[in-house]
């Protein structure tokens, strides 16, 4: 055992008796709390933020191609998706999957209510993972390349506003460019909640050939090509270089950062409040620490003293004291590292913290903490307080043998 760690062993004690002790005691508390409230705080930031992320991009797409209008209103001008777009979207390798909607806004009008809405027309090789998972009661509807399909699919909120339920007929009016309204009456065939207002209160899914119908276009005509990506591409990046200047001068695209950016700026507040948080978890534990071993030292007046007088120098000294504030430290993460584990743990498994999902888009506080994650914390985190270690430690060189052997 090197003579640093041995002499520690032997001088140091949790001991209730002596002041130190009980600073040792609130150091070790103040380090497993910080440590635990950062990686609490850390794992709920990031676990909502891709909870979020995924509601969001899952409803809209990451990237949609749609054509050039000046129009504010839900009508799109349609385009053909020609050789020219497939041969593009084809030809990138973070592409892996592409799909045809398009939109045209309504009414819906029961006995008693009134909504507004938007019909989303997918086709018969739209992807329906995203709203499986999110679906309540029925099921998804099923369309065809040929027929026009009367099924349709609506959120929660629609359906509680309206008082429907599966298996209930539809009734959505349109008006068309001449301003003459036209009725279509629907089948509900299942009730989704994705828990974001903004779509839920907005959108039911459709057959595609029944906005093609409605707004007068041919059998080739679309509104929107929605485009998805592997799961490590830039799709920014992919759209700037790939994408965007690639198209026909009729087209143009759009991230769902670009569509929806009041909720990705959101998003990226909460990084800001994350890192104050750590920020002032990382001051206060670190006052404590300088606290601790400053009381330590000055405890140990007379025996630092009196190991400069046995021929100790400073450097000597200086690693006893670190070597046992270290130990503490060390002892503290631990404890930290499980209490945080298993608050997360917890919350993960059995969702106990709830949310409002019209105000968070969830109904439970999201967790979310990867092996890196972790380990960068804890990593981080040791070297900072470690560092700080070494301001009390300056005291030591002041400490003159033959007066600190008498201090008491």
């Amino acid at each position: 055992m090197k003579a640093a760690s041995f002499i520690a062993s032997k001088i140091f004690s949790l001991s209730r008796e002596k002041l130190s002790s009980t600073v040792m005691r609130l150091a070790i508390l103040s380090v497993s709390l910080g440590i635990a409230v950062m990686m609490v705080s850390l794992a709920v930031v990031i676990g909502f933020k891709h909870e979020v992320r995924n509601k969001v991009v899952g409803f809209v797409a990451p990237l949609q191609i749609t054509a050039i209008n000046q129009n504010e209103s839900f009508e799109e001008t349609p385009f053909i998706l020609d050789t020219t777009i497939v041969g593009l979207l084809e030809s990138i390798d973070e592409v892996t999957h592409y799909q045809v909607v398009g939109n045209k806004a309504g009414i819906v009008k029961t006995d008693d209510e009134i909504q507004g809405i938007v019909m989303r027309g997918v086709s018969y090789d739209y992807d329906w993972n995203y709203l499986n998972e999110n679906l309540l009661e029925g099921k998804t509807p099923t369309f065809d390349a040929e027929n026009r399909s009367t099924e349709v699919l609506v959120s929660k909120i629609i359906a509680d506003k309206l008082k429907l339920a599966v298996g209930d007929p539809l009734r959505v009016w349109f008006v068309d460019k001449d301003m003459k309204t036209r009725g279509r009456r629907f089948e509900i065939v299942g009730i989704f909640e994705t828990g974001l207002s903004e779509f839920d209160e907005r959108y039911v899914f459709c057959d595609l050939n029944q906005i093609r119908k409605l707004n007068g276009w041919s059998n080739d005509e679309i509104g929107v090509v929605e485009v998805w990506f592997a799961p490590d591409a830039d799709i920014d990046e992919v759209n700037n270089y790939k994408i965007y200047f690639n198209l026909p001068v009729s087209l143009t695209s759009y991230t769902a950062r670009q569509s929806y950016p009041y909720i990705f700026d959101w998003l990226d507040l909460l990084d800001a409040n994350v890192v104050i948080i750590i920020a002032l978890i990382l001051i206060v534990s670190g006052i404590s620490i300088i606290s601790m071993l400053l009381i330590i030292i000055l405890e140990r007046t007379s025996t630092i003293g009196l190991l400069k007088a046995l021929g100790a120098d400073n450097s000597l000294i200086r690693k006893i004291f670190l070597y046992r504030s270290a130990k503490l430290l060390l002892i503290g993460l631990g404890i930290g590292d499980v209490l945080g584990l298993l608050i997360c743990f917890t919350q993960k498994h059995f969702e106990i913290v709830s949310l409002n999902p019209a105000d968070y888009y969830l109904s439970s506080v999201p967790i979310e903490l990867g092996l890196g994650t972790f380990v960068f914390l804890n990593v981080g985190t040791v070297i900072l307080w470690f560092a700080m270690l070494f301001i009390p430690t300056i005291l030591i060189n002041k400490i003159v043998p033959s007066k600190s052997i008498r201090f008491e």
